[in-house]
């Protein structure tokens, strides 16, 4: 079989279809709740063959802290990794049941890791349906054990003190994800213990913008988006509430080109309780 290789950070449903039994290739569902959903939301176990379940809440992310999805350790990413089966030569495809929301951040987090073979299915399960190709039950099950290495990549993620001393520089640029009523302090905040409004100087690129019917926009669309903020040369920091949708405007710009940039990980659930940092509404 020839080897597989993943040169795009965005894969389509065909591409996975063809590709799906390859032996190399691991397939990861990463979806969440979204945090402005109803609790009581539920999913069906329903999912593309072979998924393998990342599950950001409980292991692929730090528990040890009170700010929720905060990135793990190196050591404690890479071990779960390798429970998970997952070894450094896989090629990893990743999707979540809402079309695209959870999934870049999966992807962000394997790329800090150092893995480079890593790709979000456009349009995640739902486009996978779409297309008429055919789902199985998901269940938990032991692996055989993965050797996955993780190699830290500390430009990709920044914290407050980052963002405090660089967010009146003229060649950074803060991108928040979040909605435009949120940024604005026009919305409540869905974590009641959160100041509203925004981190001064940012600028408000709501995920939902660039996406259309849970795909992706085209890389051309894409780019005439992200020119409107002016970014060319700059260097780009993604927020939003708590880390998870700043990743996807973190795809777009990879797909058009651009690879000065960072995540906020601890972006407003962090900031938002903090008290001694400014805030604008």
């Amino acid at each position: 079989m020839n080897p597989l290789e993943i040169t795009q950070p965005l894969v389509s449903v065909s591409w996975l279809s063809e590709h799906i039994d390859h032996p190399d290739l691991v397939i990861l569902d990463a979806t969440i709740k979204k945090v402005v959903n109803d609790d009581k939301e539920t999913y069906s176990d329903l999912g593309v063959k072979n998924t393998r379940f990342f599950d950001i809440k409980k292991t692929f992310s730090d528990t040890t802290t009170d700010i929720p999805n905060m990135l793990p350790s190196p050591k404690d990413f890479a071990e779960a990794c390798r429970i998970l089966g997952i070894s450094s030569h896989h090629k990893i495809v990743i999707y979540d049941k809402l079309g695209i929301y959870s999934s870049p951040r999966v992807w962000w987090m394997f790329t800090i890791m150092g893995h480079k073979n890593v790709a979000v299915l456009d349009g995640g399960l739902p486009e996978w349906k779409n297309a008429g190709l055919p789902c199985e039950s998901i269940h938990n099950q032991q692996w055989e054990r993965g050797d996955f290495k993780a190699t830290f990549d500390a430009s990709l993620v920044v914290n407050a003190k980052t963002v405090l001393d660089e967010m009146n520089a003229e060649n950074t640029l803060i991108l928040d994800a979040r909605s435009p009523g949120r940024f604005a302090a026009q919305e409540p905040e869905p974590r009641a213990s959160l100041k509203g409004g925004h981190i001064p100087n940012s600028l408000n690129l709501h995920y939902a913008k660039i996406l259309r019917d849970g795909r992706m926009l085209p890389v051309s669309e894409l780019k005439e988006i992200l020119d409107d903020f002016n970014i060319e040369h700059k260097k780009l920091i993604f927020t939003c509430g708590s880390g998870i949708t700043a990743c996807i405007i973190m795809l777009a710009a990879a797909l058009t080109g651009y690879h000065n940039v960072s995540v906020y990980d601890g972006s407003w659930s962090e900031w938002g309780q903090l008290d001694d940092v400014p805030i604008e509404c």
